[in-house]
C-alpha cells in the first residue's frame, strides 16, 4: 500500500529523553563546579603568610582555626567613623611556614612571603574534581543502560530466570521413575507443546498452569525438565523467593520481564520452583500503611497468567510442598489448570529409581535392588540417591573393588540411625542391658501374628542417639492397618521395655522412643480410627497438618473434658494391654530371650536369618510351639 510507512520506521527505537543523554550530566556537573567555585572565592580570602603575622601582631585576629597544612580565620571588623555601618569580619586562608627561626628572619628584613605547598593542586585536581566527576558519569551511564535494557528503573537487579535453550543436554521420562501417575498426567502437556493445533481444532485450550505437588524430594524438578526435554521446547528456571528484592516493586518487573521473554521464545515451559516463597495466602489488611512486596508480585502474576494467550504454547509449571497455604485465585480454573501429585514411591518404584542412580556404579555381584529397597520404605527419590553416594563412599573406605550389599546396607544405617560411633565404648553392664532389650524387641516381632520378619539386630551406638536398634523388613508394601496390627505393632514397641523388666526388674532411659511411637499409636486409634468400643466411631481432636509434608501442627480440640478423660483411660489401657501381652511372650520365652541376648552382646550385629536360625532351634529344643500363626 502506498500509504504505509516503511519496516525501518516501525522498528526505529524510541527517543532518548534529554536528561538522559550523555551532555546533560557534563551541563549539570559543570554547574555544580562552577557554583561551588565562586562560593568557596567569595566566603575566604587567600592571604600572604606574612600578613597573618601582621594581623597577629596589630590584633587584628578575631580567632583562627590552625590545621597541618593551612589555617583558616577570621579578621576584626575595621571601626568606622560615626555615622557608617561596621563591615563584616573577613574570612581568610594562608599557608604557614613552621620554620620559625626562617619566619623571624624574613619578618626582621620585612620581606613579604607566601607559602605554598608544592604538588598538591594535582592531588587536588585528582581527588576534589575529577574523580568524583568520573564516578558519578559512570553511575549515570550504568543507570541509563539498565532503564533502556529492562524497561523500568525497577529492573535494575536483572531478572534471575535461568534459560536452557535446546542445545543443551535434554532430560526425558526415561531419567524420571517411581512417578508413574505424574508422568502420565504430563503426557498431555507434552502432547500439546508438540502441536498445539491438536486441541485447537476441538475447540478446547491448552492448560495455562500445571501445579506440581508433593513431599521435598519427590522429583518435581526433575519431572518439569522432562517435560521441557521431551517436547523440545526452552524451559524457564527461577525460584519463587528470587522475585522478591529489597526495593519495592523489583518482583513485579521481573514477573512482566519473566512473561515477556517467554512469549518470544513460544512455545515454551516456565517453570517456577518453591511457588509458595510469593504464592501464599494473601493477609486481609496491609501493613503500616505501605505495600507488601510479595503480594504485589503475587498480583502481577495472576495478572500475567490471565493476559497470555494459551494459543501462543507457553505453559507455567510450578512445584511446591505446601500446597494447602496457596492462594485461592493461584489456584482456580484459568491459571493452574492441572495439579499433579508427585507422591512418595512404592516398592516397585524405589526398585526403578535405585536403578537410574545405580547407572554409573560398579556393582558386585551379591547386590539385590529389591533388599535395599524393601529397607527403605517412606524413601523419596533424593534419599535413593543420598544412599547411593553413601555405598560408593563406603565401598572407598573398605577398600572394595564393586559396591556390594553390605556398602548399601550400611549406607541405610547411616542415613537411618546414623554414623557408628566407634568411639563411644558401653560398660559391660550397659552393652548386656541394651542386648537384653533389642533381644526383647526381636522375639516378640518374631513372636506376634502380624509382625514382620526382622531383619537386623545391632547394639552398635549411632549418631542419632540410639544406643541399639532392631530392623523390620516389610514383606509386601501395606497402605492400610487393622486393629490387630496396631496391636501387635504396640506389643513390639513394648518389647524392649518389658525384658528389661523381666530380666533386671526395673527399666531404663532406652525406651523413651519406644513409649512416644506407642502412645502416638494408641492415641491415634482411639482419637482418630475409631478402634475403641466405649468412644466409638468417632474422631476426636481436629488435627492441623500438611497435606503432602505429613507434618502436625496440632490440635483443635473439640471435646469436652468429660470425654478427653475417658480418652486418656482408653490410650493407657491399651498400653497397658501391649505391656502385659509382651511380658506374657517374653517370660513364656525366657531362655531363647537369654540366648539371643548371649549371640546379640558377642557379635553386636546379627543378621535376620540368625535371628530365625536360633529361634528355631530354640524351640524345637524346648518343644515350644510359636505362637506365629
Amino acid at each position: 500500500m502506498a500509504n504505509q510507512k516503511p519496516d525501518i520506521e516501525i522498528n526505529k527505537p524510541a527517543k532518548i529523553p534529554f536528561w538522559r543523554r550523555p551532555w546533560f550530566s557534563f551541563l549539570l556537573y559543570g554547574l555544580f563546579v562552577l557554583v561551588s567555585y565562586s562560593t568557596f572565592k567569595t566566603e575566604q580570602e587567600e592571604i600572604p603568610y606574612s600578613q597573618f603575622l601582621r594581623y597577629v601582631q596589630a590584633g587584628q585576629v578575631q580567632q583562627a582555626v590552625i590545621r597541618k597544612d593551612m589555617i583558616e580565620g577570621t579578621l576584626k571588623p575595621e571601626k568606622k567613623h560615626k555615622g557608617k555601618k561596621t563591615e563584616k569580619p573577613r574570612q581568610f586562608v594562608t599557608v604557614p611556614l613552621w620554620d620559625d627561626p626562617l619566619a623571624v628572619m624574613l619578618e626582621k628584613h620585612g620581606v613579604n612571603y607566601v607559602v605554598r605547598t608544592g604538588g598538591d593542586w594535582l592531588s587536588n585536581l585528582l581527588f576534589n574534581w575529577i574523580l568524583p566527576f568520573a564516578v558519578i558519569s559512570f553511575l549515570w551511564i550504568w543507570i541509563g543502560r539498565k532503564v533502556n535494557r529492562g524497561g523500568s528503573f525497577l529492573s535494575l537487579g536483572g531478572n534471575r530466570v535461568r534459560i536452557h535453550p535446546n542445545t543443551l543436554p535434554k532430560v526425558t521420562f526415561d531419567d524420571v521413575a517411581g512417578v508413574e501417575e505424574a508422568k502420565e498426567e504430563l503426557r498431555e502437556i507434552i502432547v500439546f507443546l508438540r502441536d498445539p493445533s491438536l486441541i485447537q481444532d476441538l475447540g478446547g485450550r491448552m492448560p495455562k498452569g500445571v501445579l506440581l505437588a508433593g513431599p521435598p524430594g519427590t522429583g518435581k524438578t526433575l519431572l518439569a525438565r522432562a517435560v521441557a526435554g521431551e517436547a523440545r521446547v526452552p524451559f524457564f528456571n527461577i525460584s519463587g523467593s528470587e522475585f522478591i528484592e529489597l526495593f519495592v516493586g523489583v518482583g513485579a518487573a521481573r514477573a512482566r520481564d519473566l512473561f515477556e521473554q517467554a512469549r518470544k521464545k513460544a512455545p515454551c515451559i516456565i517453570f517456577i520452583d518453591e511457588l509458595d516463597a510469593i504464592g501464599r495466602t494473601r493477609a486481609g489488611a496491609v501493613s503500616m500503611g505501605g505495600h507488601d512486596e510479595r503480594e504485589q508480585t503475587l498480583n502481577q502474576l495472576l495478572v500475567e497468567m490471565d493476559g497470555f494467550d494459551p494459543s501462543v504454547g507457553v505453559v507455567v509449571m510450578a512445584a511446591t510442598n505446601r500446597a494447602e497455604i496457596l492462594d485461592k485465585a493461584l489456584l482456580r480454573a484459568g491459571r493452574f489448570d492441572r495439579r499433579v501429585l508427585v507422591d512418595k514411591p512404592d516398592l516397585e518404584g524405589r526398585i526403578e529409581i535405585l536403578k537410574i542412580h545405580v547407572r554409573a556404579l560398579k556393582l558386585g555381584q551379591d547386590v539385590d535392588l529389591k533388599v535395599v529397597a524393601q529397607r527403605t520404605p517412606g524413601f523419596v527419590g533424593a534419599d535413593l540417591a543420598n544412599i547411593a553416594n553413601e555405598a560408593a563412599l563406603h565401598g572407598v573406605r573398605m577398600g572394595h573393588e564393586a559396591i556390594t550389599l553390605g556398602d548399601f546396607e550400611a549406607a541405610v544405617d547411616r542415613v537411618i540411625a546414623g554414623p557408628e560411633k566407634k568411639h563411644q565404648i558401653l560398660s559391660p553392664e550397659e552393652k548386656r542391658r541394651v542386648a537384653y532389650h533389642e533381644s526383647g524387641h526381636t522375639l516378640v516381632a518374631e513372636t506376634v501374628p502380624t509382625g514382620e520378619p526382622v531383619h537386623k539386630v545391632s547394639i552398635i551406638p549411632r549418631g542419632g542417639g540410639a544406643l541399639g536398634y532392631t530392623l523390620q523388613l516389610p514383606v509386601k508394601e501395606k497402605f492400610l492397618a487393622n486393629a490387630s496390627e496396631l496391636k501387635d505393632q504396640l506389643a513390639i514397641l513394648l518389647g524392649g521395655r518389658s525384658a528389661e523388666e523381666i530380666v533386671y526388674g526395673d527399666v531404663s532411659s532406652g525406651a523413651q522412643n519406644d513409649l512416644e511411637k506407642a502412645t502416638e499409636i494408641a492415641h491415634g486409634m482411639v482419637c482418630q480410627l475409631g478402634m475403641n468400643e466405649k468412644l466409638g466411631p468417632l474422631t476426636y481432636g481436629k488435627r492441623h497438618q500438611s497435606l503432602y509434608l505429613g507434618v502436625d501442627y496440632g490440635e483443635e480440640k473439640n471435646y469436652s473434658e468429660a470425654t478427653a478423660q475417658v480418652i486418656d483411660a482408653e490410650v493407657k489401657k491399651l498400653i497397658e494391654e501391649a505391656h502385659q501381652r509382651a511380658r506374657e511372650i517374653l517370660t513364656e520365652q525366657r531362655q531363647i530371650l537369654e540366648i539371643l541376648a548371649e549371640l546379640l552382646e558377642e557379635k553386636e550385629i546379627i543378621s535376620g536369618n540368625e535371628v530365625k536360625q536360633v529361634i528355631d532351634n530354640a524351640r524345637g529344643a524346648l518343644d515350644k510351639t510359636p505362637f506365629r500363626k
